[in-house]
C-alpha cells in the first residue's frame, strides 16, 4: 500500500557521520552556498548507503527558500548494473503526492467551488446513492486530515480492493469514473470508526478527493497536476505511476521490499492502480519536487520571507495548521515516527492536509513566537520510498528519495545528516 513513513525504531549509525566527517565530504565539491551553486553532496549520500550502494540507489536536495543549496545522488539504478542514479532520475513520491492533492483542492476553494467545511453529503448528493447516513456531514478538511473514518486496512481498503479491481478493469471506464465507483462503494459502506473522534490514515480519502476535483471541473485529476500544478511551477518531468521505459534501465527499478529484487518498471508488479493517484501516484525529479516544496516552504506565513505564490497566504496557513490533538488510530506510534523525520520524540504530532506536523527543536526560528513547527511527510508503495522535511520558520527544507521499498532507514539518516549539515544554527 502507498502509505505515510512507517514507524521504526531508532537506528543509531556506527560512525559519527557528521561530526567526524562533514567537512571531509563537502570540501571536494568545490562548490559552496556562497558561489550560488549547490553543494555536492554525493559522498554523504554515498557513505549513508555504504555497501547498498550496490543494490539500489539514493537523491536528495536541501532548499533555503526557493533555492537548492546542496544535492546529490549515489547508488545505482538496478542491483547488480553499473547505472548509476542521477540528479536527472525520476523517483516515486508515494503519499507525498496528498500534498499536491490538496494544493489542488485549495486552488478550488479560493476560486469558491468548495469550502473547507463542504460535506460529503453536499458533494456526493447526486452522485452516490445511497449513501450511509454516518457521510452526510463528515466535512472535506476532516477528509484531509484523515479524521473522517474513512476505512484502511485492515478490513477496509483491502475489501474495497477486492471487490473493485476485477469490476473496474471489466469496465475500463476512465479514471474519474473509477475513483468515483470507488466513492460510491466507500461511502454506501458505515465508517470504520465514527467521524472525526480520531486519526485514521485513508488513502481512500484521498481518492475521494480526487474524484471531488474531478466532479467540479470536469478534468481529470493528472490534467489538473499538470496544467495547474506542474506547469506552472516549471515541473518539467511530473507523470503519474512507475517511471521508466520496460526492459530498459533508463530510470531507476524499483526493488521489492522483502528481497530487494529489481523489478522492470514494464512489469505489472511494478504498477499500481492508476484510480489510485491522488493518494500517492505522482513521480519526478528531485530537483522538480523540489519546486513544489518551495511553493509550501515559501507560502506558510511563519517563515521570515514569506510570499504567496499560487495561492494566498492564508490559504498556506490553512493547509499548515496544527490541527487539533487526538488519540491516533490502532498500530500508529505518533512520537516514534516523528523520529524518522528529525531526530526529535515530539509530545504531539497532527495531520492536516498532506502533512504531518510537530515541532522540533533545530527548527526554530528567531522571530518572537517561534515554536519549530516542522512540516513532513513519507511515502512509498513496496519498491520506492521518500520523505520530506520543511521547517518554515528557518526558510529550510530537506528532500530524499531512493528507489528500494524498505530503505526508510537510509532515508531517515540521510535526512538528519542534512538537517545537521546544512539548517541553520541556533545562536544565543
Amino acid at each position: 500500500m502507498i502509505d505515510a513513513v512507517p514507524v521504526l525504531s531508532p537506528v543509531r549509525p556506527r560512525y559519527n557521520m557528521i561530526e567526524a566527517s562533514k567537512s571531509d565530504l563537502l570540501r571536494p565539491a568545490g562548490l559552496s552556498e556562497e558561489d550560488n551553486a549547490p553543494v555536492n553532496v554525493d559522498a554523504i549520500l554515498q557513505l549513508i548507503l555504504g555497501t547498498g550502494s550496490e543494490r539500489f540507489g539514493m537523491v536528495a536536495a536541501v532548499l533555503r527558500g526557493e533555492r537548492i543549496i546542496a544535492q546529490g545522488a549515489a547508488g545505482v539504478r538496478k542491483r547488480g548494473t553499473a547505472e548509476r542514479i542521477t540528479l536527472d532520475d525520476q523517483f516515486h513520491l508515494g503519499s507525498c503526492t496528498k500534498a499536491m492533492t490538496a494544493t489542488l483542492v485549495a486552488m478550488l476553494v479560493e476560486e469558491g467551488k468548495l469550502n473547507w467545511t463542504t460535506t460529503l453529503g453536499e458533494l456526493f448528493a447526486d452522485t452516490v446513492k445511497p449513501m450511509h447516513p454516518a457521510w452526510e456531514k463528515v466535512t472535506l478538511r476532516q477528509v484531509l486530515a484523515h479524521r473522517a473514518g474513512l476505512r484502511f486496512e485492515p478490513d477496509g481498503l483491502a475489501q474495497v480492493f477486492s471487490e473493485l479491481v476485477r469490476p473496474l478493469r471489466a469496465r475500463l471506464g476512465t479514471l474519474p469514473q473509477q475513483r468515483l465507483e470507488i466513492a460510491r462503494q466507500a461511502l454506501s459502506r458505515p465508517p470504520g470508526i465514527p467521524p472525526d473522534t480520531k486519526y485514521w490514515y485513508s488513502n481512500v480519502g484521498y481518492i475521494l478527493a480526487g474524484a471531488v476535483l474531478e466532479h467540479l471541473t470536469g478534468r481529470g485529476w493528472e490534467d489538473l497536476m499538470r496544467e495547474r500544478l506542474f506547469q506552472p511551477l516549471g515541473i518539467s518531468t511530473g507523470g503519474f505511476g512507475q517511471p521508466g521505459t520496460a526492459g530498459k534501465i533508463d530510470q531507476p527499478w524499483p526493488h521489492c521490499s522483502f528481497v530487494g529484487k529489481p523489478i522492470d518498471p514494464g512489469s505489472p508488479a511494478a504498477q499500481f492502480p492508476l484510480y489510485y493517484g491522488p493518494a500517492g501516484l505522482a513521480h519526478m525529479t528531485i530537483t522538480d519536487w523540489a519546486r513544489f516544496i518551495a511553493l509550501h516552504l515559501r507560502g506558510d506565513p511563519a517563515n521570515p520571507h514569506c510570499q504567496a505564490a499560487l495561492l494566498k497566504l492564508d490559504t498556506f496557513a490553512e493547509l499548515h495548521a496544527v490541527a487539533p490533538t487526538t488519540p491516533y488510530s490502532k498500530g500508529w506510534v505518533m512520537r516514534g515516527i516523528t523520529r524518522l523525520a528529525n531526530g526529535d520524540a515530539a509530545p504531539a504530532v497532527t495531520y492536516r492536509t498532506g502533512w504531518f506536523i510537530s515541532t522540533s527543536s533545530w527548527a526554530k526560528g528567531t522571530q518572537p513566537g517561534d515554536t519549530g513547527r516542522s512540516l513532513w511527510h513519507g511515502g512509498r508503495h513496496g519498491m520506492s520510498h521518500s520523505v520530506v522535511v520543511l521547517a518554515p520558520e528557518i526558510d529550510f527544507a530537506v528532500l530524499v528519495a531512493c528507489n528500494h521499498g524498505i530503505a526508510a532507514w537510509k532515508t531517515r539518516q540521510a535526512v538528519k545528516a542534512l538537517i545537521r549539515a546544512f539548517a541553520p544554527k541556533q545562536t544565543s
